[in-house]
């Protein structure tokens, strides 16, 4: 077994959480790997953490009603779309899941500002859906982030029309933007960003906005190494490159959306990114 790679608590409760999500021995195995699990590692974890009778995909019973979800205007497959104040690029579009790899969403400038402004707040990341509360850190993710308010400074207004303007999807349905720094080593294993139906917080969370819908990762450096936004069901790595961004969509709370995605470690230098998270309503 690596010495880097421990079986510790927290990895058997995410395990379990997963299981329990609905998702079967194999994905788990598989969304392990791909995050940068050693596969007997991973294997073994299984093992120590799930019995014979830990229910399957299959088990997760009926998919829930699809929702409208964010899309950009994609029609005709241009090079680029226009995103009310600057041309961003398509560089990638898958339709199923919905993955969309935007180049120059943001500038070098916009980059460097939003880490500035962030640095001083940045703390020891949390989950909104891990309990009764609604705050508990998360120990899947390795990183340090902070929220901007919406609308929080002519910067982050500047952002967030262009990205409403990008993704056909109104500003008010959208949480605050969350900046996460990785340091080297840090990852954030294969999830689901929509809220568990069956959770404890879920209906308190639900009545700030609905159901999330979509999730746009963009970019704010280019890490010296590691650190693609990963895909394990589709074996889609997204590189990290400054200014850029990844964006899907899943139009509801189910693993038939293919939506589970990861953070792969960073191996050297770090890795910051702003996360847009968008909801069926007005998020209050």
């Amino acid at each position: 077994m690596s010495a880097q790679q421990i079986i510790t608590p927290e990895l058997r409760a995410w395990i379990l959480e997963q299981t329990q999500a609905g998702h079967g021995r194999d994905q788990v195995l598989a969304a392990m790997i791909g995050s940068g699990w050693d596969a007997a590692v991973a294997r073994k974890a299984l093992a120590d953490t799930l019995t014979p009778e830990q229910p399957s995909s299959s088990s997760a019973g009926e998919a829930p009603t699809a929702s409208k979800v964010p899309e950009p205007s994609l029609e005709g497959a241009p090079p680029s779309v226009w995103a009310g104040d600057r041309q961003v690029n398509i560089l990638m579009a898958l339709k199923h899941p919905r993955v969309v790899v935007f180049g120059g969403l943001l500038s070098d400038e916009e980059c460097d500002q939003i880490v500035a402004l962030s640095a001083a707040r940045l703390a020891r990341s949390e989950t909104v859906a891990t309990g009764t509360d609604g705050s508990e850190v998360n120990a899947a993710r390795t990183s340090d982030g902070m929220f901007f308010e919406r609308g929080e400074n002519e910067l982050i207004k500047r952002v967030e029309a262009r990205l409403s303007a990008l993704l056909n999807w109104p500003v008010d349905h959208g949480e605050g933007l969350q900046v996460l720094r990785y340091r080297p080593g840090a990852e954030y294993l294969p999830h689901y960003d929509y809220f568990e139906p069956n959770h404890v917080s879920t209906a308190t969370i639900l009545k700030r906005g609905g159901q999330r819908v979509a999730s746009l990762v963009m970019y704010l450096n280019t890490p010296k190494a590691g650190g693609a936004t990963t895909f394990p069901d589709v074996r889609l790595d997204v590189s990290p490159i400054k200014g850029n961004a990844v964006f899907f969509s899943y139009d509801r709370p189910h693993p038939m959306t293919l939506s589970l995605h990861g953070g792969a470690p960073v191996t050297e230098g770090e890795k910051w990114v702003a996360t847009k998270w968008m909801r069926q309503g007005v998020f209050v």
